[in-house]
């Protein structure tokens, strides 16, 4: 009988190798796909989800009555206002504190009151105060006259001090009634959206999560943008206050120092 030679015996096995190392790998591959093809999908799933909420912001809006429209521009209006308002009266702090440095950098350098008022800008508030010291220290006649000149100087600066602290506090006024109006309008939304779930459980007959999902997710929200309403206001409204406290100081220390000047040019 035929032998087969050793060289193909070898070459037989080295073919049955590889076949089964390709079967294994194929069956590998298939696996790997199976197993790859649920997380794709639920990916995919999650992202479709993602593009067709529909109680997002943008739902809200499209599906919400006039009552809803118009609290959610209510919020807005109302925060578009305590914002400008924070950043105005920050700028005008800012310019009263530079106004206040050159105060002290040139007018108490000047050889008269005159003088130094003149160095001053012509929007300056201490430059103001000083003309308003000067008037007051000049029309001392008449029956102003009968007045204490100590006392009717005092006044004219009084005056002046509170018509600048008068203008540094307008404004105030709306972030504290932001602050302490826009959770109460939030909530008035918060109510609404509630009657409407109300209403879609009493029409529905259940009480189904689809159901009442968009009313409640709309009086979350309304619940939500109240307070990020709010929270700026009164943190903008103290701070500002604090601001205005520090200004005002230095505004008081010139005024009270400019009292004692014009009293003792009185005087010679």
């Amino acid at each position: 009988m035929f032998k087969p030679s050793k060289n193909l015996i070898l070459g037989a096995g080295l073919l049955a190798s590889l076949f089964f190392a390709g079967a294994v790998m194929a069956q590998a591959a298939d696996a790997s796909a199976a197993a790859t093809a649920p997380v794709v999908a639920a990916a995919g799933a999650v992202a479709a989800a993602a593009e067709d909420n529909p109680y997002g912001l943008g739902a809200l809006w499209a599906q919400g009555d006039f009552v809803a429209k118009g609290t959610l521009l209510i919020l807005v209006i109302m925060s578009m206002g305590s914002w400008y308002v924070i950043f105005t009266k920050l700028a005008e702090q800012s310019k009263l504190k530079k106004q206040a440095a050159a105060a002290k950098e040139t007018f108490w350098s000047a050889s008269t009151v005159a003088q130094g008022k003149d160095t001053l800008a012509q929007d300056s508030a201490f430059r103001f105060i000083a003309e308003k010291g000067l008037e007051g220290a000049s029309k001392h006649t008449g029956l102003l006259a009968s007045v204490d000149f100590n006392e009717w100087v005092s006044m004219s600066i009084q005056r002046a001090m509170a018509n600048v602290q008068s203008r540094m506090q307008d404004g105030l006024a709306v972030l504290a009634t932001v602050g302490s109006t826009a959770p109460f309008v939030g909530l008035f939304g918060t109510v609404w959206g509630i009657y409407h779930a109300l209403v879609k459980i009493g029409m529905s007959g259940q009480a189904s999560i689809d159901k009442v999902a968009g009313p409640v997710g709309e009086a979350l929200i309304m619940t939500a943008i109240g307070l990020a309403v709010a929270v700026p206001a009164v943190l903008g409204y103290n701070w500002l206050v604090r601001r205005n406290k520090a200004v005002m100081e230095e505004v008081n220390a010139f005024g009270a120092d400019l009292h004692a000047v014009l009293l003792g040019s009185a005087k010679k």
